[in-house]
């Protein structure tokens, strides 16, 4: 019987953990799956990009709740870079509170909905107000549920455009897990796709390097996971700092609270927040592959390692670095040579499996199951009880 992560199905089934367990462990399955979707779409995406971005000073927000809003904060500030077009992240919880301050009426918009199930009331309401708020608006619709809300309204229209992830994407657990890297993979594929094709190696890359940190990792990580912490902190930069937002949602979620989480970046850390740290935290450092955003993550490290108390701090890391290696207590790498990657957001695939996998593991060690951490209800898979009001 194959085993996930030492566990062997029957146990993961007894301790409710198998469809988490199997959901992390797929990751890589999906995202070629993902990749040949916006490839065979290829033609369709591209007819409906050329009509979109032919319009002046279009606005793109890329929106969602909860995980599904952390897709939009992870590709914006690359997309934003590369493009002359104006990318934001605006979740939907936002959007729905105080519509007008988001969207406006004669400003074209493209409005790019994630979302796994697509059932969210802030996501259907989201779509709604900008139907009836925005002038000149197109949409795109990436969810992974075929039968969902949003997947049913995308079809209504004229200027939108549905993209159902793989079907095994629609997690079944309570985290997102593969509903997130794909929607992120899509997202990135979308804006490139003119030059699908030549992205294919960089695909493969990222799949082999995602199966070997699955094979490799998990019992470091179960060691890091092992030890005596209520506090978990994620740092990380530009794409890096949206990752680590997700990152500590996971580890809040799987945990159920009991491992309080944050998240900051490198440079932000130190204005506040820091003052988090105590004997009973551990503190992640997603480092970037960028030589000179590296020099600010590195000086917090030194920083950190220098000061007393018996805090841990991980630290995460493309490629093997001696520097690195010798001023944290934990060091992982993905490769050992440095990958070029055109920017730190494709280093976002491989890193989250990181935080999934000690989510689960620390989940597993409190007692709490993965694939339900909160049996009684009082948080859901697919967030229930809000009340939408009529705006007009």
């Amino acid at each position: 019987m194959e085993k996930i992560f030492g566990y062997d199905e029957m146990e993961l089934k007894r301790i409710n953990a198998y469809i988490t367990a199997k959901e992390i462990r797929q990751q890589p399955r999906l995202w070629e799956e993902t990749f040949n979707i916006i490839r065979k779409n290829k033609e369709k995406i591209i007819e409906f990009l050329d009509k979109v971005l032919k319009e002046k000073n279009i606005r793109i927000i890329f929106t969602g709740a909860g995980t599904s809003a952390f897709v939009g904060e992870c590709v914006v500030p690359y997309l934003d870079r590369i493009y002359s077009q104006k990318f934001e992240a605006i979740p939907t919880t936002s959007i729905v509170s105080n519509p007008e301050n988001y969207l406006h009426s004669d400003v074209p918009t493209l409005l790019i909905s994630c979302a796994r199930s697509g059932n969210s009331p802030e996501s259907v309401a989201t779509v709604e107000l900008a139907e009836k708020l925005v002038d000149n608006l197109y949409q795109i619709f990436l969810t992974c549920n075929p039968e969902g809300s949003l997947a049913k309204k995308a079809l209504q229209g004229n200027n939108s455009l549905l993209l159902l992830m793989p079907e095994d994407s629609n997690d079944k657990g309570f985290a997102m897990t593969g509903s997130f890297t794909c929607m992120v993979l899509a997202s990135l594929l979308f804006f490139d796709i003119k030059n699908i094709n030549s992205l294919e190696s960089d695909i493969q890359a990222i799949v082999s390097m995602g199966e070997r940190i699955l094979e490799k990792y998990p019992e470091k990580i179960k060691s890091i996971a092992h030890n005596d912490f209520d506090r978990a902190i994620f740092l990380g930069s530009s794409t890096l700092m949206g990752l680590a937002r997700e990152s500590a949602l996971k580890v809040l979620e799987l945990t159920r609270g009991i491992v309080m989480t944050n998240w900051d970046s490198s440079l932000g850390f130190r204005h506040g927040p820091k003052s988090v740290i105590n004997e009973k935290t551990l503190i992640f450092t997603y480092l970037s592959n960028d030589s000179y955003t590296r020099q600010y993550e590195i000086d917090l490290l030194k920083e950190m390692n220098s000061e007393n108390g018996n805090k841990k701090i991980i630290g995460i890391s493309n490629y093997l670095d001696k520097e690195i290696e010798n001023i944290v207590d934990y060091f992982i790498y993905i490769e050992e040579v440095k990958r070029n990657y055109e920017d730190d957001v494709y280093l976002i695939f491989d890193y989250i499996l990181i935080a999934q996998m000690f989510a689960f593991f620390k989940s597993i060690e409190l007692g709490i199951s993965p694939d339900n951490p909160c049996p009684d209800g009082s948080v859901n898979r697919v967030v229930k009880g809000v009340k939408i009001y009529p705006y007009f």
